[in-house]
């Protein structure tokens, strides 16, 4: 008998209890990431016994920060280059980014994954105050996806490589909100704020398909 799926969650700020609570609702075991599972393993730190990871949202350069002392940030990119399903919202989607621009348009140097081929602008919703929800049409998922943007960031470009999944109008024109790129998964809003757990199995569908080539 096969082992229970097993996603980790990285847990060190934002909502990663509600992605725990959504993906323990679909059934997988969850692992919350604080620290490296494994110190003797160079290279991945313990994290490629999992069949997938979810980085959720919080502030992007404390958490970019945090994984880079903890050893974990080379970890994570050496996991999502060798194929294992990443799942990035809100600031956990700027982390995956290969460009991060502030409001008015400025790159950042801030640590962070970099693997998504996309250009991403930080809190380019406004305050806190200027958060919503909404329901979108999201591809693969369903028509009706219930969304919450709080300070969401905004992809503000794309290469080819990277599929658009779901696309928003704003007064700057139409912008992508949520985006995969082969094993990376990525939105500008916090489905794990609702209670629509389907976003997070489509993620799962991608564990799956990774741990069947594993084995």
């Amino acid at each position: 008998m096969s082992r229970p799926m097993r996603i980790g969650v990285l847990a060190l700020q934002g909502a990663f209890r509600e992605h725990r609570r959504a993906l323990e609702r679909c059934g997988v075991e969850v692992v919350e990431i604080r620290r490296p599972l494994d110190t003797g393993d160079r290279e991945y730190k313990g994290l490629i016994t999992l069949d997938g990871i979810v980085l959720p949202g919080g502030e992007s350069t404390t958490m970019g920060k945090l994984l880079t002392d903890w050893e974990l940030l080379d970890a994570l990119r050496a996991c999502g280059r060798i194929g294992m399903p990443l799942f990035g919202t809100c600031a956990g989607l700027i982390l995956l980014c290969k460009e991060i621009e502030g409001a008015g348009g400025t790159l950042l140097d801030q640590p962070r994954i970099g693997l998504l081929n996309a250009r991403v602008r930080r809190n380019a919703f406004g305050r806190q105050l200027d958060s919503f929800e909404t329901s979108l049409t999201v591809k693969g998922v369903a028509s009706d996806v219930e969304a919450v943007f709080i300070r969401a960031p905004l992809i503000m470009s794309t290469e080819e490589c990277v599929e658009i999944l779901s696309e928003i109008e704003t007064s700057e024109g139409l912008f992508p909100i949520a985006v995969r790129q082969k094993n990376l998964l990525g939105a500008s809003f916090h489905p794990e704020l609702t209670d629509d757990i389907r976003f997070h199995r489509m993620f799962l569908s991608m564990c799956e398909e990774w741990r069947e080539r594993k084995i």
